[in-house]
C-alpha cells in the first residue's frame, strides 16, 4: 500500500522546524529531566505539526491524517540524525 504524502504540508513543516532548530537549537527539542539522556519531547514535535497546519492556506483541504502521521515521522528521524551527530561530535 502506498503511503499518502502531502508535499506542500511537508515542506512547511520542515520550514518551521528549521526555523524553530534555528532559534531555540536541538536542546529545545529535548526532555530535559527523566531516565534517557537524549529523549525527544513529543510535545515539540507537535508543536511543529500544528504550527503548519495553522499556517496552511484555508482554502486548502486538512491533509490526511496518514500525511500527518509520516510528517510527523519524518520530524523525529531528522532529530534523531542531529542528535545522533552531536553525539558523535561530542565523543560519547
Amino acid at each position: 500500500m502506498a503511503d499518502i504524502i502531502d508535499l506542500t504540508f511537508l515542506a512547511d513543516v520542515r520550514r518551521f522546524f528549521n526555523k524553530l532548530i534555528d532559534q531555540r537549537g536541538l536542546s529545545y527539542f529535548l526532555q530535559k529531566e527523566g531516565a534517557r539522556l537524549f529523549h525527544i519531547e513529543p510535545s515539540k514535535v507537535e508543536l511543529v505539526l500544528r504550527t503548519a497546519l495553522r499556517a496552511r492556506d484555508p482554502e486548502l483541504p486538512r491533509p490526511h491524517e496518514k500525511a500527518i502521521e509520516y510528517c510527523r515521522k519524518e520530524v523525529r528521524r531528522e532529530l534523531i540524525r542531529r542528535v545522533a551527530n552531536a553525539m558523535l561530535q561530542t565523543g560519547l
